[in-house]
């Protein structure tokens, strides 16, 4: 039986999230706030100590290699010691937190924690994935833990700049300054590692796999985690292809063409490749897809975004999955055969690993709630902390893909408030979760001016 999760983010930490006006200008405009920055609060009797609290190391000479912030300032990773049996395991997770694909919401974007370490939470909570507490994640507690920070703008990939805008687009020479980093600090004699990431991140962990594989001896152990960075090329509801005009934005503007595969850029155009539909049967490391199949982002801002959308018939069905009518539940069902189609090649190798719930959800490696614990997401009757720990350590094959909606009453759905806009404009794109949602098995967060309110939300349950 499952241990009872006790990591809960105190009072105190949640008021320091909302004291912290500088490093969360993005909370404001637009109104965004990472994955993690979403909390939940357990019964009041319940205990509630403290998570992990980890500070923030700025990589002291990354300059001079070129590996700069969209800003020109230095790049950052929060890291935790690996001890006893995981002193020489390393996990290394990918911050997520959208793309800026226009000169002006990268300009927006590098007063922002995404694209400035001057706007960086000098300590993050390592939770789920990276919780140090063997109830909480059973696998990884006692590895060499990183959460390397992102701050370029396109998933760790591009490598130009703009001179007239004071712009330095450096993803890829970042990530190679953050694992130089990490192998002198003993990465290099690593026995076993996973690249992790999360949304963007989970983009950037497929992206970079094979080269992290490369990085490591041969004898280590080596395997990749994309936590729902599985981005369709889907065409949206009133036909057209929003994603793809983002990921087009962004892969011109910051030259990330020098960084894809050359085996798909052989057969496919620099923006299809940096879709995972189209990178996945490239990457020779073992790779674990966990994604929702109804992700709660792409719904919002890539299938029913606004600029499809004008006239608003999405917006109920956008703020519930439960408002959503036959036609477009229909539309949702294709967006999921959509997926499961792209993923069936990669499926069949025998290294690969699935967890593909059928929930309205966005991000489940780090959040407590869905990685380990009492009520947390299960396919097969096994969570996915297990699920991911039984790939990595080959203990058993796992290719979990969920039934259709509404079979699942596991899941922990997302649902955003009514009448607050979950928009990303043309200025400023993210594929943070918005700051006007609710956990559906949690509870509620709404930022107002720098006002927190938090109120208990019974469980929605699918039937």
């Amino acid at each position: 039986m499952r241990m009872k999760m006790i990591l809960i983010i105190t009072f105190s930490f949640l008021i320091s999230v909302i004291r912290s006006d500088e490093t969360h200008t993005d909370h404001l405009s637009p109104q965004y706030i990472l994955e993690s920055d979403v909390v939940s609060l357990p019964d009041a009797a319940a205990p509630q100590p403290q998570p992990l609290m980890v500070p923030l190391t700025l990589i002291h000479g990354a300059d001079s290699k070129g590996a700069v912030c969209l800003d020109g300032t230095l790049p950052g990773y929060h890291f935790h010691p690996g001890s006893g049996s995981g002193a020489n395991s390393w996990l290394i997770q990918l911050e997520g937190g959208g793309w800026c694909n226009t000169i002006r919401s990268c300009v927006f974007r590098k007063t922002t924690r995404r694209g400035s370490s001057n706007h960086m939470e000098k300590q993050l909570p390592f939770t789920g994935i990276l919780s140090n507490k063997a109830e909480e994640n059973p696998d990884f507690f006692n590895w060499n833990r990183i959460k390397v920070r992102y701050c370029d703008g396109a998933s760790f990939s591009g490598d130009s700049q703009n001179e007239a805008a004071k712009l330095q687009f450096r993803g890829q020479k970042i990530w190679l300054a953050a694992m130089e980093e990490l192998l002198s600090k003993g990465m290099k004699n690593a026995n076993q590692a996973l690249l992790s990431g999360c949304s963007a991140g989970g983009l950037a962990s497929i992206l970079h796999c094979d080269e992290f594989r490369t990085l490591l001896p041969k004898s280590t152990k080596v395997k990749c985690l994309s936590d729902a960075g599985f981005f369709l090329d889907a065409t949206d509801v009133s036909g057209g292809h929003t994603l793809r005009n983002l990921f087009g934005g962004v892969v011109n503007l910051q030259e990330v063409q020098k960084n894809l595969p050359k085996s798909c850029l052989n057969n496919l155009d620099p923006i299809s490749c940096f879709f995972p539909q189209n990178l996945i049967n490239h990457v020779q490391t073992p790779l674990f897809l966990l994604n929702a199949a109804y992700d709660a982002w792409q719904l919002q801002e890539s299938l029913a975004p606004p600029s499809a959308d004008p006239h608003g018939s999405w917006n109920n069905c956008k703020s519930n999955h439960a408002n959503c009518d036959s036609s477009q539940i229909q539309t949702l069902q294709n967006f999921r055969n959509q997926m499961l189609n792209d993923i069936k090649g990669f499926s069949a190798t025998p290294q690969s690993g699935l967890f593909i719930n059928s929930c309205f959800a966005h991000c489940q490696s780090e959040r407590q709630d869905t990685w380990f614990a009492d009520d947390s997401p299960l396919l097969n009757n096994m969570p996915i902390a297990i699920a991911v720990g039984n790939w990595f350590f080959d203990r058993q094959v796992i290719k979990a893909i969920d039934c259709a909606y509404p079979c699942d009453n596991t899941c922990h759905n997302l649902v955003f408030n009514v009448g607050r806009s979950s928009v990303v404009d043309s200025q400023s794109t993210s594929d943070d979760i918005p700051t006007n949602l609710l956990y559906s098995r949690s509870t509620k967060l709404t930022f107002s001016a720098g006002l927190l309110v938090l109120s208990a939300l019974l469980p929605i349950t699918c039937s």
